[in-house]
């Protein structure tokens, strides 16, 4: 029977990121996923806009200041059909929103200039997220339509479904969290939506302002072709797309650009995955249940190394990337790659570390 030496349960933003940077030290990976090609779950919803995160500094900031421009090279050399760097504008919403722009300026990590009723930023760009997932995964096996049910570890390999064998797995499965029952991966949805219209206007650039639309793409001499995202808020049961979601869409990227002879061509929603506190979680998974058996004293805040935690043998996790995930998605799962393969240390930010010492303090608290 073959033995993989990774397996990845997921096909989105983050499943492939990783399989392409894994495939640079082996071609024996498997990448699954339920549905019946990549891309199709909320990484296919994305509107997939590569934007500065603006603010005072902090951790998530720096780590969308990394990430971004090596995304744009990422997607540049690898996947140079799928991007599109025109520049992004962004339009504050109000007089509010220009005074925090204003404020930000000493912090802001990218160039811009002042354009229209907004800022632009030359790195902004938008990229089309099947495409780029297809791309990264063409020499990769794949087993799609696949339902894993059960995982489990014989002392030495990972079985899934009692028939695929491997030496490490690998979890990006997104707002599904169901094969590791940990509490302190506390992953909750975010509701993505992107629609893709025809129209007759004509735009040369991104913008930004309460939703995303993209520069427009020409499909003859009248019409174009462009997307407008958003990410709305968490919600907690599965949701279909209606007529209001995409009516509220337009009219909110008609407050950007006056768009005219509207055709709107297909819709797409899904449960974007972020995390209790917006950080990634990248890296080994912690085992709860035997980490505080050993250290029980853990539950009364006592501080203990996390080198010492215990950790599921050779499995692996990228989730929790949010509405950004083609921005911070290769960075991350190349620092993953260079964890699995070359022992290099992590950021505690991106571990499930923090979450675990968080839950521990909280249980505490609630006993």
């Amino acid at each position: 029977m073959k033995i993989y030496d990774y397996l990845i349960i997921g096909g989105g933003v983050c499943g492939c990121n990783v399989a392409y940077e894994l495939h640079k030290h082996t071609s024996n990976i498997l990448l699954i996923d339920k549905l019946d090609d990549v891309a199709k779950g909320a990484s296919g919803a994305a509107g997939a806009f590569l934007s500065p995160l603006l603010g005072k500094p902090n951790n998530f900031k720096d780590l969308v200041t990394t990430s971004l421009p090596y995304a744009v090279n990422f997607y540049k050399q690898n996947t140079p059909n799928f991007i599109d760097n025109c520049g992004t504008i962004r339009i504050p919403k109000d007089d509010t929103d220009e005074d925090k722009f204003q404020s930000y300026i000493p912090f802001i990590d990218f160039p811009f200039e002042k354009k229209e009723a907004g800022y632009f930023f030359p790195i902004g760009s938008v990229v089309d997220s099947y495409g780029i997932c297809k791309t990264l995964t063409q020499e990769i096996e794949k087993k799609l339509n696949y339902e894993v049910i059960s995982i489990e570890y014989d002392g030495i390999n990972w079985i899934i479904n009692n028939e695929i064998t491997t030496k490490n797995l690998i979890l990006t499965t997104g707002a599904n969290t169901k094969l590791i029952v940990e509490k302190y991966i506390d992953i909750r949805a975010i509701w993505g939506q992107r629609i893709d219209i025809e129209t007759s206007t004509c735009i040369s650039v991104n913008y930004h302002k309460e939703c995303s639309v993209s520069k427009s793409t020409p499909l003859n001499t009248t019409t174009n072709k462009l997307s407008i995202g958003a990410t709305h808020h968490r919600f907690v049961e599965e949701r279909e797309l209606s007529e209001e979601d995409t009516n509220e869409l337009l009219k909110k990227a008609s407050d950007i650009v006056n768009l005219k002879d509207v055709k709107v061509v297909t819709m797409h929603g899904g449960a974007r995955a972020s995390s209790s506190d917006y950080f990634p979680i990248v890296g080994e998974v912690i085992d709860s249940s035997k980490t505080i058996e050993e250290f029980p004293y853990l539950k009364n805040g006592t501080n203990v190394n996390p080198s010492r935690f215990t950790r599921y043998k050779n499995i692996f996790i990228l989730n929790g990337v949010g509405g950004r995930g083609f921005v911070i998605a290769p960075y991350l799962a190349k620092r993953l790659v260079e964890n699995i393969v070359n022992n290099e240390p992590l950021e505690e930010s991106i571990t499930s570390d923090r979450l675990f010492k968080r839950w521990v303090k909280n249980e505490k608290n609630r006993s």
